[in-house]
């Protein structure tokens, strides 16, 4: 058995300031992709089942990016020309496995995946199975699912369980071959602007704990929870439930309107508490359980935030802390500052706030350079064993405080970046990082309280702050005139 494995995965965030280019993503083509192997990702889930089974892998290209800007479209149609180039080239094949994003938007084209999927279909027939992994905050069109075998959403988020997603779909397309298994879904949509809610803990756990429940049922092989990508001006971002079963369209319907009909009704569960950079710090200060890890969403990364704000960042210099740490701000001139200067050096220092005006203004600030480090780590709790390579970074001591400065755009997945520099961080009593919820993979089982700082930022829970010209009606909470069933 052949199956093709490809994808091209971004999270687009309308809202940036910048277009996305070929040279943002990070190209993986034929054998190097096998890199991947003995990886918690999605790739790697593909490749590791695959191997398992006997099954032979035809890797082509697998094209990644941070989240940010929409693509530049010249970009977009270059990698789908040689991912349809490269199955043309294989041919026969039994089937195609694709790492996908579900919130990929391209110059004139608002549904990157949808016509991915439609250009490969119409390349192999109705016949080949085809089945792709998700990130959970996807926006998710009907057309898309329509050309696909199988739409597995990863369950958790933080997302640890891509692999294990993978593998499913690699089992459902040999299902489909041996058994002659003819997969039916449902996609139901819900005009909810869903805030990032973690399925670790409160609503996000529960809910999803029907979602599984459901996939107990006899017939359903899957049901896939997409929060949605709010952070995305286009006509159908939203929440939806996507329900596979072997083959009844009208049980696949019936389960996903349940689930959703259950969801609208606790909606207001999904409010997020938006805390300012003074009151998170002050509750964080209040706590009695140590470390407190101060996380600020609005600033990710991981959503298509630059990461050098300044917000919370300054609030916690003013307050002359002991025993802090902030990890990590992007600065790439700043840390080829203290590079030159070399450890033990005191420097003078413009930090953060290059972007745009709205994550704050750069800090003027006296620094003492601690230590130094490459950055290039490996991630160990979500995408385990994944490398991560964020450039030049600096451990600078400012106001009592030890700040990371890092060179390359990325969220705060765990404590790497951390003891990299010498940080323990479980020997601070505040510890703070941008990330809306992947930290919670690595740092749940590290701190002792989590206090959430909504600063002002382009990935901020304030959601009716982007304005909406695609969308086709009322969205939640935006819009108290939205309705479901529309």
């Amino acid at each position: 058995m052949r199956i093709v494995i490809a994808g091209i995965n971004h999270e687009t965030n309308t809202y940036c300031l910048e277009q996305t280019v070929a040279s943002d993503f990070h190209q993986s083509r034929g054998e190097r992709i096998f890199r991947s192997l003995g990886t918690e990702t999605s790739i790697g889930g593909a490749l590791e089942t695959c191997a398992e089974l006997g099954i032979e892998a035809l890797p082509l290209l697998v094209a990644q990016a941070q989240p940010s800007g929409i693509i530049e479209r010249a970009t977009y149609e270059g990698f789908k020309d040689e991912i349809l180039s490269g199955i043309k080239n294989q041919l026969p094949i039994d089937g195609v496995f694709l790492d996908l994003h579900g919130a990929g938007v391209a110059e004139g084209i608002q549904d990157l995946e949808g016509d991915l999927v439609l250009a490969i279909r119409n390349l192999v027939g109705p016949d080949t199975p085809i089945a792709a992994t998700f990130d959970l905050h996807g926006n998710i069109s009907a057309e898309m699912c329509e050309n696909l075998d199988g739409t597995f959403a990863c369950h958790q988020y933080p997302h640890i369980d891509l692999h294990l997603r993978a593998r499913e779909a690699i089992e459902l397309i040999i299902q489909m071959t041996s058994d002659g298994i003819r997969p039916a879904s449902h996609v139901e949509r819900l005009p909810i602007l869903m805030p990032t809610t973690t399925t670790f803990t409160g609503i996000g756990e529960a809910r999803l704990a029907l979602m599984l429940a459901a996939e107990e049922e006899a017939g359903v092989i899957d049901v896939s929870w997409f929060h949605g990508f709010p952070y995305a001006d286009t006509e159908h971002v939203g929440v939806y439930i996507v329900v596979t079963t072997t083959g009844d369209r009208a049980q696949a319907a019936r389960v996903a309107r349940g689930l959703a009909a259950d969801l609208w009704a606790v909606r207001e569960g999904l409010r997020a508490q938006s805390l300012s950079a003074e009151e998170a710090l002050a509750a964080a200060q209040s706590s009695e359980a140590r470390p407190v890890v101060i996380n600020e969403t609005s600033d990710n990364c991981g959503a298509g935030a630059p990461g050098d704000g300044t917000h919370l960042l300054k609030v916690m210099l003013d307050a002359h802390l002991e025993r802090a740490c902030f990890g990590f701000i992007v600065d790439p001139a700043v840390a080829e500052q203290a590079s030159e200067a070399g450890v033990g050096a005191a420097i003078q220092i413009e930090l953060g706030g290059k972007y745009d005006d709205f994550h704050g203004q750069p800090l003027k600030l006296s620094a003492y350079v601690k230590s130094l480090h490459d950055g290039k780590l490996r991630m160990r709790a979500m995408f385990k064993g994944m490398p991560l390579h964020i450039g030049k970074m600096a451990r600078l001591v400012v106001n009592g405080i030890d700040v990371i400065v890092a060179s390359r755009r990325s969220q705060t997945f765990d404590i790497a970046p951390f003891q990299a520099l010498g940080i323990e961080v479980s020997e601070y009593d505040v510890v703070a990082l941008k990330s809306s919820n992947h930290f919670r993979a690595g740092f749940a089982g590290i701190a002792g309280s989590i206090v959430t700082a909504d600063t002002p930022g382009l990935s901020t829970h304030k959601i009716e702050i982007f304005p909406r010209q695609s969308a086709t009606g009322p969205l939640w909470p935006t819009d108290p005139t939205a309705r479901y069933p529309e």
